[in-house]
């Protein structure tokens, strides 16, 4: 029998764990805490010499089942599960750099993972921001003590697609720690394995979920980094196989330590809303395909952001790497319009904050998501002043062509 497609997997991945009773979905556990009736079971899963559950800060039997599944989807060896996308990242520079490390980070990158690089500085972290669009800049920026290089898949707004690959390849022949922000094309539409990365960020609310009702994040080991060579691992988890020291430091620390624990009940939610992962995305990508063309041509637009135009300056890069786009594009209108009365006037989009929603979002950038970092960071991070942001959703193309077209239409 041929492999399974990626959502006949996801559909029958918890059936085909044997459940009790026929179940075709993990029940949720809500126990915060397990007992045992011999104590040296618990003893033995407290110094890891056996498998199994103690306390909900660190997992629960529900979140095990989707980080079982994020990992099968990622290709990966392990994956952990977290309160946040934003606690995944969290958890992954404070887990694993200490200070007097240097970090190499994309510039294109979204805000609050920006915002984090102030914290990591004042504990005594060096981050040197590049343009990773190419990947001279990145290896230009590498020094003694750098350990880790941090990147997004498409960046969050204004679309930029770093030169994946390359880094992979640099990151490979120095030793250096690969994160990739893959929320942004996610599983479905990216492998970030495929280009050597080593740890997968994902936000679980976006293209998971996809319903705009729950909150979480992810960090998957790929299992192609070396952590028998990475200097941080504290000793207290040097031991057994090495390609579990960094999952095992990051479960500790980042969740045991700083509590960014997920909850079952979100847990239950995101495994649910991943089924339809990819209908949902194929649908949404391909009407922000169909909107960044339209809008490319329009007489009221400047320019349009998005990797799935062939005026884009990654566009060749984007298509060999992802299997579609993504569904959030961004836009600047002509000088002199209104973006806060163009997105008053769409009927259809909804003016909120958030991305991978059935529901198309938009929003003005500079005022909202991007006020705090100033003028001048905005212009290093490709932003205009009167940028818009979308997150095309689900609604049928042609009626959100049209709102687009009328909303435009009264400017």
């Amino acid at each position: 029998m041929k492999e399974q497609g990626f959502t006949t997997h996801l559909v029958h991945h918890d059936h085909n764990q044997n459940l009790e009773f026929g179940a075709i979905h993990a029940p949720i556990y809500n126990s915060a805490t397990y007992g045992y009736d011999d104590i040296h079971d618990l003893i033995d899963i407290f110094q890891g010499r056996q498998i199994g559950q103690a306390y909900a800060r660190q997992a629960t039997p529900t979140i095990d089942m989707l980080q079982n599944m994020i990992c099968e989807m990622e290709q990966g060896k392990a994956s952990l599960c977290f309160s946040s996308g934003m606690a995944a990242i969290v958890a992954v520079f404070l887990t694993l750099l200490k200070g007097g490390d240097h970090i190499v980070a994309s510039r294109f990158l979204f805000g609050n993972t920006s915002s984090v690089f102030g914290t990591l500085k004042s504990f005594g972290i060096e981050v040197t921001l590049v343009d990773a669009t190419n990947v001279a800049n990145v290896a230009a920026a590498c020094q003694a003590n750098t350990k880790m290089v941090f990147v997004e898949t498409i960046a969050n707004p204004a679309t930029q697609v770093c030169d994946l690959a390359e880094i992979g390849e640099l990151c490979d022949a120095k030793g250096l720690l690969y994160v990739v922000d893959n929320t942004l094309t996610s599983a479905y539409l990216f492998q970030p394995k495929a280009v050597k990365c080593h740890l997968i960020v994902t936000s679980l609310s976006k293209y998971f979920g996809g319903h705009g009702n729950v909150i979480g994040g992810s960090v998957t080991d790929t299992g192609l980094f070396d952590w028998s060579q990475y200097p941080n691992i504290f000793e207290a988890y040097r031991k057994g196989d090495p390609a579990m020291w960094g999952y095992a430091q990051m479960k500790k620390k980042g969740l045991r330590d700083m509590g960014a624990c997920l909850s079952s009940e979100a847990a239950g939610q995101l495994a649910l809303g991943s089924e339809t992962m990819a209908l949902r995305v194929k649908q949404s990508s391909s009407s922000a395909l169909a909107l960044a063309l339209m809008l490319e041509n329009h007489p009221k637009v400047e320019r349009v952001y998005y990797p799935g135009l062939e005026s884009h300056p990654e566009y060749a890069r984007a298509k060999s790497l992802f299997s579609a786009s993504g569904s959030m594009l961004s836009l600047d209108l002509k000088e002199g319009l209104d973006c806060c009365q163009f997105l008053n006037a769409l009927k259809l989009v909804i003016s909120a904050t958030h991305l991978g929603d059935n529901r198309s979002l938009a929003l003005p950038v500079a005022p909202t998501i991007f006020h705090e970092i100033g003028l001048a960071a905005r212009q290093e991070s490709g932003i205009s002043e009167n940028m818009i942001r979308c997150s095309i959703g689900i609604e049928d193309t042609d009626d959100l062509l049209a709102d687009f077209t009328q909303a435009l239409a009264n400017l």
